[in-house]
């Protein structure tokens, strides 16, 4: 490689208006790497409106097929460097019955309701730009399964309007990053 920055790959990183920007400086001749533009982006967790269907929506469920056995993923969703592996960003975990979470650099903060090892985790759970003290329950099932774990994910007691930005942070924020981590 040239030391360059991909510029394919650089779009994947920039929100919608940076990406914008920057294809707009080049075609004006401004600037020829627009790399400033990731390394100043804070990573945020973007906002997806929610459809007519889905408005009044305050739970959702959810089940996927890991490829690894339910000891690890309860680790994996229980360790802060572990955590942090699997989704690129920041986390501290108390591992407890009680303890507080702060995860993908304190968007994400709770506290752990009910912990059964390897089988079941449940979280009071919340992103902070909802109001002040209003949490949703987040729990996850670890069913094993063949060599792998069915997870089921239950998430109750959102904010109406919530779901159709939730239902697309569990996939790109946990499923993706998940079955890749576990490949």
């Amino acid at each position: 490689m040239n030391g360059k920055t991909n510029p394919a790959a650089l779009l994947t990183t920039l929100t919608r208006r940076q990406a914008g920007t920057c294809i707009a400086m080049v075609f004006c001749g401004l600037a020829s790497d627009c790399s400033a533009f990731a390394r100043a982006a804070p990573q945020t967790m973007e906002e997806k409106p929610a459809n007519a269907a889905n408005r009044t929506r305050t739970s959702l469920h959810e089940e996927i097929d890991l490829k690894s056995d339910p000891q690890h993923i309860y680790e994996v969703l229980l360790d802060a460097k572990q955590f942090k592996a699997f989704t690129g960003a920041p986390a501290e975990i108390d591992p407890k019955p009680g303890g507080a979470f702060s995860m993908f650099g304190g968007q994400i903060v709770g506290r752990n309701v009910e912990l059964v090892p390897n089988q079941r985790i449940v979280q009071a759970w919340r992103p902070t730009h909802w109001d002040p003290g209003v949490y949703s329950i987040v729990e996850f099932e670890l069913k094993p399964e063949g060599s792998g774990t069915l997870v089921v994910l239950e998430h109750k007691g959102f904010p109406e309007g919530d779901f159709d930005h939730l239902e697309w942070g569990w996939h790109t924020h946990y499923w993706e990053p998940l079955k890749k981590y576990f490949g």
